[in-house]
């Protein structure tokens, strides 16, 4: 049986890479997607994960640009390639108090972080409904959930990413079609590491845990959701926040 296919946007990122290993090492053909701005490191990374024993592809893609993202994905599936697994997990921050956020903040992360998933879902959606199958999982954010000073443009984007996610989950349901949510709380790497160390100190203290997730926990909610046994989890939000924000 043809493995299944898993795309990741964001795929070179921290979290993007613990996906992209954790797919590949479940059995899963996986694609990481990136930044066309970023071809050189795309092809150091693909090499770094080759040298662990990871076999992934990358593509180009810059996932803010609808008419690019239907022309290379409605052409990937042309050329006979399939997506039964789409990760929506490219993002980024532009942090400002609403009062000094400028226009560009507020519609760059938007058009990345939640735009973005309209963009890459839109060209697949239809052949996954076709085949019976799907998995689609969104990367949000604790932030999306409960709001942060700050970010106004990220937690906007983030809380519309699951808006997205509940009414997509019931255009998919009858045809095999889940879409789901994964919402991290602090995860500890190289960006949060960068964290002066005792606003770090703070912000661990405010969790129950007491610590920072790994990407790795991040990846194996991920993995569960996009596995066939979890066929009947749809629309729903799952926090790997440490007890950070409880609903």
């Amino acid at each position: 049986m043809k493995a299944k296919t898993a795309l990741i946007t964001g795929g070179i990122g921290g979290i993007g890479t613990a996906i992209c290993r954790r797919l590949c090492a479940d059995g899963f053909d996986v694609i990481a997607v990136y930044h066309p701005m970023e071809a050189e490191r795309a092809e150091t990374w693909r090499a770094d994960q080759s040298s662990d024993g990871y076999d992934i592809d990358i593509l180009a893609l810059d996932v803010t640009l609808p008419t690019e993202c239907s022309t290379a994905l409605t052409q990937l599936l042309a050329d006979g390639g399939s997506v039964d697994i789409v990760v929506n997990c490219a993002g980024i921050t532009r942090d400002k108090s609403f009062k000094r956020m400028e226009d560009e903040h507020w519609y760059d992360v938007i058009n990345v972080n939640l735009n973005s998933v309209y963009n890459v879902t839109r060209p697949l959606w239809d052949a996954m409904l076709e085949n019976g199958f799907g998995r689609i999982v969104n990367i949000s954010s604790v932030n999306g959930q409960r709001g942060q000073f700050g970010q106004a443009n990220y937690s906007a984007a983030k809380a519309g990413m699951h808006g997205f996610t509940m009414a997509m989950a019931q255009e998919g349901a009858a045809k095999g079609v889940t879409v789901n949510t994964v919402s991290p709380g602090y995860i500890s790497t190289a960006m949060t590491e960068a964290i002066r160390e005792d606003v770090r100190n703070a912000i661990v203290s405010g969790i129950p845990m007491g610590r920072m997730g790994s990407i790795d926990e991040v990846a194996g909610a991920v993995a569960y959701l996009v596995e066939e046994e979890s066929g009947y989890i749809t629309g729903a939000n799952l926090p790997v926040n440490g007890g950070l924000y409880m609903s």
